[in-house]
């Protein structure tokens, strides 16, 4: 064999080695990674399915992924031979504390994403044994924490690069300002939230009215509030504005009173008609058997006396108040019915003075109405001078 073909099979054999061993880089390179999204598709999906997790086992899976991606980057690095270059590197007194830094730099940002999770595991525990803590009062809290973590990692990271962190600072409160002139609206709406947070003038679920809207508030975040109105629409307000109005919540105390106004005839006894409509109320399904209807005589109408019916009901809601409104106005119309109490319409009776009373009548207003005196008469009957 001449030394010609020996060198092309030498340089096939290399590039076969080389061929094969990036294969076999590249499967291994594969699987690595396979693992590490695997890990953390795995934990994840474990977070979500187990709520009875505690803070503690939350930290070590929160740590395992975080150990599981770190081993990954290194095997990485292992498997395609560079490891030696990082030792070189950080052997190399010119970029030996940089590399340093930025080994620091991956370990506090690790270990940021694991406090966070740990402590938004501690703060879904509080809320859930404590009441005083509500839905959104937990997302609220969490956010803020993510945000303190992540804002303090970062100062100290961008610390391990540059000593100038004052001027970095003094720079990021100028652009802040600017921001916050650009942005004062959301800026208030934040601001409203926090507001909301702390006061909660209302919870997930009730039936509020706020200004010219009223429904069921579904979502409660830091920028604004939604509700699921009657209609079926959702209604998105800022915040500043629900807090700048007045809120009615509904259902805070779990109950609510309704009011129905029913109108009888003047000829009507008034307590048989109150006994009769007090009968009819008591007993419906829906209506609270405590506090007891009342009825009450509110005012004379034109054409009849109207009485103010009042009941509550528990759990309210809009459906359930106009179902137990319409079940309350037919009872009452059917014991009217059965008793032979009418309920009148608007009605007007027309009537006429008597000849007698007209006479009378302009002699009332003959000459007096201009305002001069009745001359006096004689005996022969003519007038005086």
């Amino acid at each position: 064999m001449t030394a010609g073909a020996e060198t092309l099979v030498g340089v096939l054999a290399d590039v076969e080695r080389l061929v094969s061993g990036n294969a076999r880089r590249i499967l291994i390179s594969a699987a690595i990674l396979a693992v590490v999204v695997g890990s953390r598709l795995v934990v994840g999906r474990v977070k979500r399915r187990e709520e009875e997790l505690s803070s503690k086992q939350r930290l070590a899976l929160s740590t395992a992924v975080a150990g599981t991606t770190a081993a990954g980057v290194l095997s990485l690095l292992v498997v395609w031979e560079r490891s030696g270059a990082l030792v070189d590197a950080f052997q190399s007194a010119a970029i030996a504390d940089q590399l340093s830094n930025v080994v620091l730099a991956v370990i506090l940002l690790a270990s940021a994403y694991a406090v966070t999770d740990f402590l938004g595991g501690v703060i879904r525990e509080l809320s859930v044994e404590s009441t005083a803590i509500s839905e959104h009062q937990e997302e609220v809290l969490r956010r803020i924490v993510q945000l303190t973590v992540y804002t303090l990692v970062g100062l100290v990271t961008i610390g391990l690069f540059t000593d100038n962190v004052g001027s970095l600072l003094v720079g990021a409160g100028f652009l802040g300002i600017v921001i916050g002139m650009a942005a004062r609206q959301t800026l208030g709406a934040v601001l409203a939230g926090f507001v909301l947070m702390f006061s909660r003038p209302f919870e997930v679920g009730d039936w509020v009215s706020i200004g010219e809207h009223e429904g069921t508030v579904t979502e409660i975040s830091i920028i604004s509030t939604r509700l699921r109105s009657f209609d079926g629409e959702v209604v998105t307000l800022p915040n500043d504005e629900v807090r700048a109005g007045a809120v009615i919540d509904r259902s805070r105390r779990n109950r609510l009173r309704i009011e129905v106004e029913v109108g009888v005839d003047y000829a009507t006894d008034l307590d048989r008609a109150t006994e009769v409509v007090e009968e009819a109320v008591s007993g419906l399904d829906g209506v609270a058997r405590m506090p007891q209807p009342d009825v009450v005589t509110k005012r004379f109408a034109d054409s009849a006396v109207v009485f103010g019916v009042r009941y509550w009901i528990t759990n309210p809601s809009m459906r359930k108040r106009w179902r137990t409104q319409t079940a309350v106005m037919s009872a009452i119309k059917t014991a009217f019915e059965e008793e032979g109490i009418t309920i009148p319409f608007p009605q007007q009776t027309l009537s006429s003075r008597t000849k007698g009373a007209d006479a009378e009548m302009e002699a009332r207003i003959g000459g007096a109405a201009e305002g001069e005196p009745t001359p006096a008469k004689g005996s022969d009957g003519s007038e005086g001078s």
